[in-house]
């Protein structure tokens, strides 16, 4: 496995939420590997922050690939994004995509005491099953927002061991372009998000 930084963002939203299917993400003490992922893009996608807000546009303007794009969802939980910045859509004309990849969910493989400890649960599989809980048991908060993730002591994310097989589903947990299919899975994983 080896260490991704902030060019691993350079690339179309879709593609990137796809390539981050078995990294591993870790935050200090804990961390688990990624299993679910929803790709939003900044532009023609009524699902993203940027089709209503002008704060997220200059997000994106205003920001490099990777940065972190923390915000509280319905006033109660964190939700963690990276920023992805510059990703071809069609080489041919030279058009390229910016957006936002959602880590939905992962498998806990370290730090899994202080994950139930935050989380006050003792179950793996409810420790980080869904965008929510996994902040809560990472650590993840406001603070974080608009923080370089590369630069930020004991935060890591490594490539998959092997190749994972992913699968393709429609996004969840959204009332607009519910139809897009730009959530992705890693295939015989019992972690991903109990709205599934």
């Amino acid at each position: 496995m080896k260490p991704l930084t902030s060019v691993f963002f350079r690339q179309d939203p879709l593609l990137c939420a796809r390539e981050l299917i078995g990294c591993r993400f870790g935050v200090g003490e804990t961390a688990g590997i990624i299993v679910e992922t929803e790709a939003y893009t900044a532009e023609g996608d009524p699902a993203c922050h940027t089709w209503k807000r002008q704060g997220a546009r200059d997000f994106v303007t205003g920001n490099d690939p990777g940065t972190a794009y923390v915000y509280l969802n319905y006033g109660m939980h964190w939700l963690f994004n990276f920023l992805v910045k510059g990703g071809a859509v069609d080489d041919k004309h030279g058009e390229t995509r910016n957006g936002f990849v959602l880590i939905r969910a992962l498998d806990p493989v370290a730090g899994i005491g202080l994950m139930q400890e935050r989380r006050k649960r003792m179950a793996i599989g409810e420790l980080c099953n869904g965008p929510a809980k996994l902040t809560q048991a990472l650590g993840i908060h406001g603070a974080h927002h608009g923080s370089n993730p590369f630069s930020l002591e004991g935060w890591t994310l490594t490539s998959p061991e092997g190749t994972p097989e992913v699968l393709v589903s429609t996004r969840i947990g959204i009332s607009q372009a519910t139809d897009y299919p730009w959530r992705f899975l890693l295939k015989g994983s019992l972690g991903v998000s109990s709205c599934a």
